[in-house]
């Protein structure tokens, strides 16, 4: 046995360490966290001061044998997990666990994997910062608390299987807050002016007016005053100007900009980063510092200036606006500048580039620019036209890269012929075009995650989990919406005849964005009104920065907690009085029986009632498409809602019917049912595509089967799934073994992969409720 014992959290970046420290130093993995709070019950002894349960989660039990087995035989442990706090619980619990000395076991942290990186670490460890794991142990115990009271609360207010958390909560808050902003937007027009300019010399260039026309009428009466009036340059700016580089990425920065320049959600950057940390590519990447070490900035400076040469280099050394920022640990960066080009797959290797440029561009000069403003008279008219563009005079940085932006509406460049004050211009062209005000843009998840790093909720390792976990919990879901056509008009002045057209353009359209469901909003609006302070953006940033505090040791974790949660229960408490909720919308009478129809979150999704409860007759319901909301659903709609199941035609001297079900819309053909997909609509569905559905479930179904293996009365089907084949005995689905040709199985290969699977767990049997 190794005489060293270095214990990491990943089975990959063990196998690298091991190489780099050699035979003397045995590398095993955790694979995370051992332990969690106890999953039954709250985990918290709140009179106890706050004290947490532990307990090894059952797939960690034989890891947690085998470290102990190696521990014992070792002469000296090495605790290197991650370097932030998470990594530092992690130390924590390792040593509880393994029944570890804290005064003599090591700790190390590394924020890259290369060899000088670790053996420094090697030669300097530490003991475990209690401080850093009190503060993990505060916000998983605060989360714990709140998920555990709150829950219930939803389940009895609203419905079952609901969930809320701290940072979850407020970012569904920040969402569906937008989405008002967006459905309330009023939409204004206006007319804007571009013209197509000539200078003397014959060169077309572009100038905008610097006024917008709210009406038709006012832009027509502009063009026809440009029809003979005369146009010169009144006044000509040209300002020498620069642009700097962006620093280099820390987590958030670099899930925003992987998502607008490679399409990558924020956990599948934060998942190729984290293979590219882990083969020794890239440092640790989790961080918020935009910190780069001594060594870094040396290694870019040589590395720039033999790339590009040495008017290109300019080191910088960039610090955090935020207080909470860990200044100690670096930005995201390579842990080679020499490797231009880096990574196992083309994920990697696009992510890795991405990387490169923006830590190499952080250490280049300033771009050198020209920017020339030209502001244009057009006689007798009270608006003047503007021109603006700029030249570049040294490239600087946008040599190797120019960070994106969220701006939906980027502004056109313009380069600009050389041009003269009080020069005469002609116009080629002068067009009006309708235009319409924009609502504000949905949240993206990067944007969402620049937004709660504005606010100062949560911390670089929360974001993805927390975005993950909405959209999971059905809270939120990513759009697909087609919009509409809108006519808008263009007036084009050329040669002297002004021409009214009618166009067409799509609005509303918006693919990949967040939006809330209507249970994310009903839950929103429950838990703003009885939990207003676990909502509130500020309260919840001041949680972050006090968990800060106890990271620093300027705070008593239990204190934190006494306080937090003495404000807390009092509002659970109060919330058991509040009444159920739903959403409910009075959206008017039937026009025959006058019977009152309502939208509102039900059992199995929102839906739309007609009757009350405590009628003699029994309220109809009808399930609300996705295309349609609680909040602005109208009458008509509901009535014909209320029309499903609807009999699309006929097909093979059968009924073919259009509904709403449990699962979304569907078409039924005797006993086939098949999902309406996209935008198709259980309402408008034409009997064509309904067929053509049925025959594809069918057709699906029929391929399902692969073959059938009796042994007298005793029957297993090989099927085929979504997630590939499998067996069928009974009432029980078992998996086939990957590589395992489903075809060519035999009835006894069948058998043994059921006698493995082994007996199913009988279901525990619920107490019966006690008689009041």
């Amino acid at each position: 046995m190794s005489k060293n014992l270095v214990i990491v959290e990943s089975p990959a970046k063990a196998k690298t360490i091991e190489k780099i420290l050699g035979k003397e130093f045995k590398v095993e993995s955790s694979f995370g966290h051992i332990r969690d709070l106890v999953s039954k019950g709250m985990g918290v002894e709140i009179e106890n001061n706050f004290k947490p349960i532990y307990e090894v989660s059952k797939e960690k039990r034989d890891v947690v044998k085998k470290l102990k087995k190696m521990a014992k035989e070792a002469e000296t442990v090495w605790l290197a997990s991650d370097e932030d706090r998470e990594g530092e619980a992690i130390a924590w619990h390792l040593a509880e666990a393994l029944d570890l000395d804290p005064k003599t076991t090591n700790r190390i942290v590394f924020h890259e994997i290369t060899k000088t990186a670790i053996v420094r670490a090697v030669e300097n460890p530490r003991r475990i910062d209690t401080n850093l794991v009190n503060a993990q142990q505060a916000r998983r115990i605060l989360d714990r608390l709140v998920g555990f009271e709150l829950s219930p609360v939803l389940w009895k207010k609203v419905r079952r299987g609901l969930s809320a958390g701290r940072v979850q909560s407020v970012s569904v808050r920040l969402i569906v807050e937008r989405e008002r902003e967006i459905r309330n937007f009023e939409t204004k027009n206006s007319f804007r002016v571009v013209a197509q300019m000539k200078n003397n010399n014959g060169d077309i260039f572009q100038a905008e007016l610097n006024h917008r026309f709210e009406k038709e009428e006012e832009a027509m009466a502009f063009l026809e005053t440009c029809k003979t009036a005369d146009m010169s340059i009144v006044n000509l700016e040209t300002k020498p100007a620069k642009r700097t580089p962006a620093p280099p990425f820390t987590t958030s920065t670099l899930q925003q900009e992987a998502s607008r320049k490679l399409s990558f959600s924020v956990s599948q950057t934060m998942s190729v980063a984290q293979r590219l940390y882990e083969s020794g590519m890239i440092t640790y990447m989790r961080t918020d510092s935009v910190n780069l070490s001594q060594d870094a900035l040396s290694a870019a400076q040589a590395e720039i200036s033999s790339y590009y040469g040495e008017e290109y280099s300019h080191t910088r050394q960039y610090s955090n606006k935020n207080k909470g920022a860990q200044e100690a640990h670096e930005a995201i960066r390579p842990t080679s500048m020499a490797n231009h080009a880096a990574g196992a797959d083309r994920q990697q290797k696009r992510l890795y580039d991405l990387i490169w440029k923006r830590t190499i561009a952080s250490q280049m000069a300033d771009a050198k620019l020209e920017r020339t403003t030209a502001h244009i008279e057009v006689n007798g008219a009270v608006y003047q036209f503007v021109a603006k563009g700029e030249v570049i005079q040294f490239d600087g940085f946008l040599r190797a890269y120019l960070e994106g932006t969220d701006d939906e509406e980027v502004e056109e460049k313009n380069m600009l012929p050389r041009l003269t004050l009080n020069e005469k211009l002609s116009a080629e062209s002068i067009t009006a075009t309708e235009r319409f005000t924009k609502h504000p843009p949905r949240f993206t998840e990067a944007s969402l995650v620049k937004k709660l790093e504005e606010l100062g909720i949560g911390r670089p390792s929360t974001y993805a989990p927390t975005i993950s976990t909405i959209q999971k919990r059905g809270y939120v879901e990513k759009s697909d919406l087609e919009g509409e056509l809108r006519d808008y008009q263009q007036l084009t002045l050329e040669n002297g005849t002004i021409e009214v057209v009618t166009n067409q353009e799509r609005t509303g359209a918006d693919k990949g964005k967040m939006i809330p469901t209507d249970i994310g909003m009903v839950v929103n609006d429950f838990l703003v009104e009885h939990f207003d302070s676990v909502m509130d953006y500020h309260f919840t940033a001041n949680v972050e920065n006090e968990f800060d505090r106890i990271a620093e040791g300027n705070e008593e974790w239990v204190e934190m907690l006494n306080q937090f949660y003495g404000q807390f229960h009092a509002k659970i408490e109060d919330a058991a009085g509040a009444e159920r909720a739903s959403g409910e919308r009075l959206l008017g009478q039937h026009p025959d029986s006058g019977k009152p129809i309502y939208a509102k979150v039900g059992r199995y999704g929102p839906m739309v009632q007609m009757g009350d409860a405590d009628d003699e007759e029994k309220p109809q319901f009808a399930s609300i498409p996705k295309d349609m909301h609680i909040d602005s659903i109208e009458l008509n709609d509901a009535l014909e809602l209320f029309k499903l199941p609807r009999v699309v035609g006929e097909y093979k001297d059968k009924p073919i019917k259009a509904a709403i079900g449990r699962f979304g819309p569907y078409v039924q053909h005797e006993k086939t049912y098949a999902s309406l997909k996209d935008d198709l609509n259980p309402l408008t569905v034409d009997l064509e595509t309904a067929i053509q559905l049925i025959e594809e479930k069918r057709e699906q179904q029929a391929n399902r089967n692969i073959k059938e293996l009796v042994d007298g009365e005793t029957k297993i089907e090989v099927l085929n799934g979504p997630y590939g084949p499998y067996l069928k005995s009974g009432k029980r689905n078992f998996r086939i073994p990957k590589g395992t040709d489903a075809a060519a199985i035999t009835l006894e290969e069948a058998k043994e992969i059921i006698a493995a699977a082994g007996e199913k767990k009988p279901a525990k049997k619920k107490a019966p409720k006690k008689k009041k």
